[in-house]
């Protein structure tokens, strides 16, 4: 029985088994220890053959910044040479104009413009037709001016200059109402004479490609006769019982075009911008004009040195040695001149792609109650030009004469409502007016239109004194109610397809890209060679949408204004940035960017990475590889993930598939100053030709492309 019991444990034992165990945990505690510091050993080992490596890498990189940024310095020559021929263009193009003689003015010239608008208002009695037609004219002198204002650089534009531009723009949109006005008022006289059978009244519609014209006259002031549709269309109007019983005309002027909404200011550079050239031309030429003085002095001492050796030989050959040494010392200051002039304009096109990308710290003004922001709106489709008129007396045949009164005051606008009314119930007598517009069918809408009315005392668009906005996308009709006859647009929102979701930028053929930009909304392909754009495609939803601007080549400013017109806004202005959550990136590293990928691009292609938002503000992320023409379409291509600071770019060695953002060098890979070295390492021989061999224009458009979307700060 007792040995069956257990041993009862002593305190002896108890102390023993502590013991032992207080061992055990030391000696764990201590190869845990010698473990750890081991292991931490290791770990700074490699850290610092890491560090000592990358200080090598670097140190490598500095040692050929120097070399690498003058070779990346005579490619980027294509800029300045690409703005000097554009300059050349813009004088000839002068000089063509002069030599046709086609009896239009240029609108540049400021004494040619103000003779054509004196002549023009002095033609008088002219009809709508003859208008219209001589309106093509005129949109296309004020077209001209703007083009100028916008692609002339700042350097090149004197301020009395855009001062001048812009009043005859104002001028001949001013002159251009007022022909329209009068010729409508020519028309009403003659109202009763073109009166409908049916109806009794006189209904008049005529369209052209940049004008839509519909006029009602009201001659039967019929009560019953309230609702108004124009002939084969759906536009028209719902009009009140007290106009039903006027002496008015209604006249619906739609012109496709904005002459409206106020001028935008012509940007212009900051003192800064201007100071830092200033500062760098005159470094450039004093840098430029000792070397000159040293290279003549040594010349001349040589030269003086020659002579006093040789003062006894044959004085034919002396002169012919002196006519000889001279030849080149008087060579020699052209050559320095074109030096000086390109790098002259090479930091002035830098300085002006810069300015391209600086984002506004504030609104340009303060914004009233119901006020349109046109930062962040934007007019489509042109302006419908309402307007109730006091219809003119009528023409009556006597004697075989027409006899008309003409009024001295001409054509007078009808006021309703009335401005002072003592009916307590106007609001019943004087409703507001239904109105059904078609909507400009090369316009693409991606929300519902917003409306808004002029208001000419404040010279601003407004949403108020508009209610019951309805539209129809199938048909393209939108209606609404308007408390007074103005003109009105329609708006949206300017950055609807802002940010972008994803970008790539790949060769064609030689000197021709695709650029691909895809938005929530839509899909835009865009084609780039030398220095043209054209809309190669675009899908809406996903579905292919047909536009007028595809297969159009334009130059990058007038395609620029085409897609805008569209609705096809994806080009940011220094305001964007106040209605758009974006990817902030320094200037500087933007336009240094966009220059080296528009230097690659004909034989590397370009893609979004969504590693871009994850680094900070004054680095870059995106994907690239070599793509030669004669390659076939491969389904999964191997991209390579660069970081580009403006002044060191690297593979990576994460991708596009990893977990976390690192900024880890790729193994057997190098720093290098610029993107052109970077791509160097792994790029072919041809490639590396393809880019020597690019056309400057096409460089150049493809870089106007890229600086005007902002890829890496908005997508």
């Amino acid at each position: 029985m007792s040995g069956s019991k257990k041993k009862k444990i002593t305190k002896a034992d108890r102390l023993k088994q502590i013991l032992e165990e207080e061992e055990k945990r030391q000696k764990e505690e201590e190869e845990a220890r010698v473990k750890y510091e081991k292991e931490e050993m290791e770990r700074l080992e490699i850290q610092r053959i890491e560090n000592e490596k990358l200080q090598k890498l670097e140190a490598k990189d500095l040692e050929r910044r120097n070399e690498e940024l003058e070779e990346l310095y005579l490619l980027e020559a294509c800029f300045p040479e690409a703005e000097k021929l554009k300059r050349d263009n813009r004088f000839l193009s002068q000089w063509k104009h002069y030599i046709e003689c086609d009896g239009s003015p240029d609108p540049s010239i400021a004494q040619e413009i103000n003779t054509f608008i004196t002549l023009w208002k002095e033609e008088t009695n002219e009809t709508l037709e003859e208008v219209i037609e001589k309106s093509k004219l005129v949109l296309n002198l004020i077209e001209k001016l703007k083009l100028i204002l916008l692609e002339t650089p700042l350097y090149d534009l004197q301020g009395k200059n855009i001062i001048q531009y812009q009043e005859s723009i104002l001028e001949l949109q001013e002159l251009l109402h007022l022909k329209f006005n009068r010729a409508t008022e020519i028309l009403l006289r003659q109202a009763s004479t073109l009166a409908d059978l049916d109806s009794g009244n006189m209904e008049k519609v005529i369209q052209d490609e940049n004008v839509t014209l519909y006029i009602w006259a009201n001659l039967k002031k019929n009560p019953r006769h309230r609702s108004i549709r124009f002939s084969e269309t759906q536009t028209g109007f719902e009009i009140p019982r007290i106009l039903a019983t006027s002496d008015i005309a209604l006249r619906l002027l739609h012109t496709h075009y904005d002459h409206v909404t106020p001028l935008s200011p012509v940007l212009t550079p900051s003192q800064e911008h201007i100071s830092i050239v200033t500062d760098f031309v005159k470094e450039e030429v004093k840098s430029v004009q000792t070397a000159v003085s040293k290279d003549l002095q040594e010349e001349n001492k040589q030269e003086n040195e020659s002579n006093s050796v040789h003062e006894e030989e044959t004085k034919a050959e002396g002169q012919g040695d002196v006519e000889e040494q001279m030849c080149p010392v008087q060579e020699e200051p052209e050559a320095t001149k074109y030096e000086m002039e390109m790098k002259l304009l090479s930091e002035t096109v830098s300085a002006a792609q810069e300015l391209l990308l600086e984002n506004a710290s504030e609104k340009p003004y303060f914004l009233e109650e119901n006020e349109v922001d046109l930062c962040q709106f934007t007019t489509l489709g042109g302006v419908y030009h309402l307007d109730i008129l006091e219809l003119p007396p009528q023409c009556k045949p006597m004697k075989g004469w027409m006899i008309v009164e003409i009024l001295k005051e001409g054509l007078q606008k009808y006021t309703y409502p009335p401005e002072t009314t003592e009916d307590l119930e106007a609001e019943n007598v004087f409703p507001p007016i239904e109105v059904t517009l078609e909507v400009h069918e090369n316009v693409i809408f991606f929300e519902n239109p917003m409306v808004a009315r002029w208001d000419a005392e404040g010279k601003q668009w407004k949403t108020d004194g508009i209610s019951n906005v309805s539209y129809k996308s199938e048909e393209r009709l939108i209606t609404f109610n308007l408390e007074t006859f103005c003109p009105v647009t329609l708006i949206q929102d300017a950055h609807i397809n802002m940010p972008y979701q994803s970008w790539e930028l790949r060769p064609l053929d030689v000197n021709k890209v695709l650029l691909t930009i895809t938005t929530v909304f839509t899909e835009l392909q865009i084609q780039i060679k030398e220095n043209l754009c054209m809309l190669a495609s675009i899908k809406v939803n996903n579905k292919n949408h047909s536009s007028i601007l595809e297969e159009k080549w334009m130059t990058p400013v007038s395609f620029i204004i085409a897609l805008k017109k569209a609705g096809l806004n994806i080009f940011p202005t220094g305001h964007s940035h106040l209605y758009v959550v974006i990817n902030y990136k320094h200037p500087s590293v933007e336009v240094k960017a966009y220059r080296q990928m528009a230097l690659l691009s004909s034989a590397f292609a370009f893609c979004w990475s969504k590693w871009n938002t994850a680094c900070d503000s004054k680095k870059t992320v995106f994907q690239v590889r070599e793509h030669l023409l004669k390659e076939e379409p491969i389904r999964n291509p191997n991209w390579t993930l660069l970081m580009f600071s403006g002044d060191r770019a690297q593979s990576l060695k994460i991708n596009e598939s990893s977990d976390a953002f690192s900024e880890a060098l790729k193994e057997e890979t190098e720093f290098h100053s610029t993107l052109y070295h970077m791509v160097k390492d792994f790029a072919s021989q041809e490639a590396m030709r393809a880019v020597r061999r690019s056309n400057c224009q096409f460089v150049d458009s493809v870089c106007h492309m890229l600086l005007s979307t902002r890829l890496l700060s908005y997508s």
